[in-house]
């Protein structure tokens, strides 16, 4: 075990960069950089990774680069790369410079003709399942390639020939000559470069071969002259390789590199493969389908960048893989909208309420508070008139045990404004009720009744000014735990992932909300204005999380 590999913990990353900058190591210089691949949109897990990045170096006054690993152009495009752009700078993060693998192509070439003039690599051409057979498993050493003793001449004339093109896909491949006897598999003489005909999105058609990852991202490192490279512990047994490449050649940069535990939420899947399985699936509305634990789901949800970035620093970063509980990722955002986010009234399945004491053309404007922890946020009128509507659910003809609010006979407060009590039921003929018939005491207005107490509230929207919503509200996706253990993924899909009310009804002051705008809808939960589809004529609001913490029940 190393020393890196024994400083573990919460701050461990922070342990090493203290020591390095005590020792002057790399001169005292901090650069880091978030290196993705442009093959997929980003998702929670790589949250925690830009957050790490970007604030290691932020937290050092040093630099952090976004840097795209365009190698492989037959699953990249441009959409990822200016999707990823978007959710960084959406994280409220600035990159230092923008990088792409596919700057360093020529670079990266002259590399590898170097480790073939040192008699360190060699063109292989044996077939893909001949290579399998002869990397050997865990227990077993791999055997030596029949290629491998290529001449220095041979192996250049081979290389340069499949860099021109003259050679079918698989036909052969450059390998790093190291140790096929090594007890880690990594170092059983890796692929450095194969032969890929698919025209690039930045170089063209200009190369037919590409870099394979450990080659790229050690010499990328180095060439920006990154001082602490940042991965996740899927990389730990990679590390090896990764120096070897770099300790072979003369590069500008020594980085180091540092693996991190990988972020695992409840309930979620975040296999980039399985991800594309539910969107060409239409198991969702796509990749910012508000279920999705993308970054544009997450965002399209009502996720802040404050709480995602809370959400990070409270896990932690360790060497120690975990599970993250669900109600820590709500935690953090329930904390933030509480703060933040502004209150509203909406009703979600309305009932209309008759106040049959007060006249047709009863027109009253009240105040409400806009936040009431917070005199700054203001207020705003609201309108109370004869007809409201108040929530289905909180009518019961027969009520419950312990049940506060409206009864036959029973009296409520009607929030910010009267105390009513209920006189009459109109049902139809079907026997559904559909409207309930109450009077007022008129000296309740802001001030309790004499005699008697009321301890139930209900919020309302009145009936002449509410204007109709879709109002969506998102569980999680997964009805289990761990997703990926399930023997099929889809099997452990849960129904009742989203809930649409589409007979909503909500105050004016939300219809004519800006998109993304984050609301506490009063005694309903947290909820956003959705960044695609509200609008004033059509207001459409997502629930992002509810006003209490449902997972110590479950």
């Amino acid at each position: 075990m190393t020393e890196q590999d024994s400083n573990v913990g919460a701050n461990f990353i922070r342990n090493l960069i203290d020591a390095d900058q005590q020792s002057g190591k790399h001169e005292g210089r901090v650069a880091t950089r978030f290196p993705p691949e442009p093959n997929g949109y980003l998702h929670i897990g790589h949250v925690k990774s830009i957050c790490l990045n970007f604030g290691t170096a932020q937290r050092y006054n040093g630099t952090c680069n976004l840097r795209f690993d365009d190698t492989n152009p037959a699953k990249e495009s441009e959409e990822y790369v200016n999707a990823i752009k978007d959710d960084v700078q959406w994280l409220g993060f600035e990159w230092d410079a923008l990088c792409h693998a596919s700057d360093y192509f020529d670079k990266l070439y002259d590399y590898a003709v170097d480790l073939i003039k040192q008699g360190k690599a060699y063109v292989d051409s044996s077939t893909p399942e001949q290579m399998r057979e002869m990397r050997g498993t865990l227990t077993e050493p791999g055997t030596e390639s029949p290629y491998r003793n290529r001449t220095v001449e041979e192996n250049l004339e081979l290389f340069e020939g499949m860099k021109r093109g003259d050679f079918d896909e698989g036909a052969h491949i450059l390998r790093a000559k190291i140790d096929m006897t090594s007890g880690n598999i990594n170092l059983r003489d890796p692929g450095l470069y194969r032969i890929l005909k698919v025209p690039h999105v930045r170089t063209g058609e200009t190369w037919k071969i590409y870099p394979m990852y450990d080659f790229t991202h050690s010499l990328s490192d180095a060439l920006e002259n990154i001082t602490h490279s940042l991965c996740t512990l899927e990389f730990e047994d990679h590390r090896p390789l990764y120096n070897w490449v770099i300790e072979q050649l003369d590069t500008p940069g020594n980085p180091q590199q540092i693996e991190f535990a990988p972020l695992n939420l409840e309930y979620t899947l975040l296999s980039k493969r399985r991800l594309i399985q539910l969107v060409t699936n239409k198991v969702v509305d796509g990749w910012d389908d508000p279920r999705m634990p993308t970054i544009l789901g997450l965002r399209r949800r009502g996720y802040t960048p404050a709480a995602l970035k809370d959400f990070c620093e409270r896990i932690g970063i360790t060497k120690n893989d975990s599970v993250i509980d669900m109600a820590v990722l709500e935690t953090c955002i329930r904390d933030d909208l509480n703060t933040n986010a502004e209150r509203r009234l909406a009703v979600l399945d309305p009932i209309k309420l008759v106040i049959t004491s007060l006249p047709e053309d009863h027109a009253q404007t009240l105040t409400f508070q806009n936040h009431p922890q917070n005199e700054a946020a203001g207020t705003r009128p609201y309108e109370f008139t004869r007809e409201v509507f108040i929530e289905r659910e909180d009518f019961a003809e027969v009520p419950p045990p312990k049940y506060q609010r409206l009864v036959p006979g029973g009296e409520v407060r009607l929030r910010g404004c009267y105390v009513v009590k209920c006189t009459d039921i109109i049902k139809n003929d079907a026997g559904e009720i559909v409207e309930l018939h109450c009077t007022h005491d008129p000296d309740t207005l802001g001030k309790k009744p004499e005699g008697r107490k009321v301890k139930g509230v209900v919020h309302w929207v009145s009936a002449k000014h509410a204007v109709p919503a879709t109002v969506r509200l998102y569980d999680t996706l997964f009805n289990v735990t761990n997703p990926a253990a399930a023997e099929s993924f889809e099997d452990a899909l849960n129904p009742d992932s989203v809930t649409v009310m589409n007979n909503a009804v909500v105050e004016p002051a939300l219809a004519k909300a800006e998109a993304e705008t984050r609301f506490q809808f009063e005694r309903t939960g947290y909820f956003v204005a959705d960044r695609i589809e509200h609008s004033e004529a059509t207001p459409v609001f997502n629930r992002v999380v509810t006003l209490r913490d449902v997972w110590a029940k479950k």
